[in-house]
């Protein structure tokens, strides 16, 4: 396939992300500009910071008088999760010229990974492939972008928007994408252990039950694989006097 036609199939694929997004989006637009934040400093903060759940907390956070620094190392802590996105998708990546790696990897988010990761799966490593990955990523941040915009602008104008539970919408686009993805016992038994793990911790402050969640998926996702790459090989590796 092409540039363009990959650029356009990430484009396509995009779209039931979108679905979540929007609405998200127009959340934090409302709390945004109930929090006191003007059009452009709401708007910038999801140009420059792209990062949703992080300025979510950056809102919560503001309206109680956090300093400063406990809102950057919050943040920090939040989006600590980015760094096990980036180290499973480098290696599809770590080819590219460091101005390609350094475009997509500031549009690495959780929606993003879900979508290119499954590609990745799917269709293999190429040459092209990261032209997919821009066109996953664009539409994404555009979407982020124009529904924070129109959160700020209406936000107002509607009673109640952030109570509505239209967050739920990323929710089960997330299910949507994730469990066709769940092909063996290992990956359902991490999938399975995160949640709980998730469940059980979501009262912890500053979002640190994500981060053990992560690493509890991973720790049982790993042994089970382990375990089982294991036992297929013995046969293989049997020593016959």
């Amino acid at each position: 396939m092409s540039r363009y036609e990959l650029y356009c199939l990430g484009l396509r694929d995009s779209v039931p992300m979108l679905v979540g997004i929007a609405p998200f989006g127009i959340i934090f637009g409302t709390l945004a500009g109930a929090g006191g934040l003007s059009l452009w400093q709401a708007v910038g903060m999801s140009l420059f910071v792209y990062a949703g759940s992080a300025q979510f907390i950056v809102i919560s956070l503001m309206g109680a008088g956090a300093s400063a620094a406990v809102i950057l190392l919050t943040t920090v802590i939040i989006n600590l999760r980015h760094l096990l996105y980036s180290a499973t998708l480098q290696p599809q990546v770590n080819q590219l010229p460091q101005r390609w790696r350094l475009i997509l990897a500031f549009w690495l988010t959780d929606e993003t990974f879900a979508v290119v990761q499954r590609y990745y799966l799917v269709h293999g490593r190429s040459a092209l492939a990261h032209w997919y990955w821009l066109g996953v990523a664009s539409s994404l941040y555009a979407c982020w972008v124009s529904s924070t915009l129109v959160g700020v602008l209406f936000g107002e104008a509607v009673p109640d928007m952030a109570g509505w539970g239209l967050e739920f919408a990323m929710l089960a686009t997330f299910i949507g994408i994730v469990v066709p993805l769940l092909r063996n016992r290992p990956q359902i038994a991490a999938a399975l252990a995160a949640g709980a793990v998730a469940l059980m911790t979501h009262a912890w402050p500053y979002k640190l039950g994500l981060m053990a969640a992560a690493f509890s998926g991973i720790a049982v996702g790993v042994l089970l694989e382990r375990r089982r790459t294991g036992t297929t090989e013995t046969p293989n590796n049997e020593v016959h006097s």
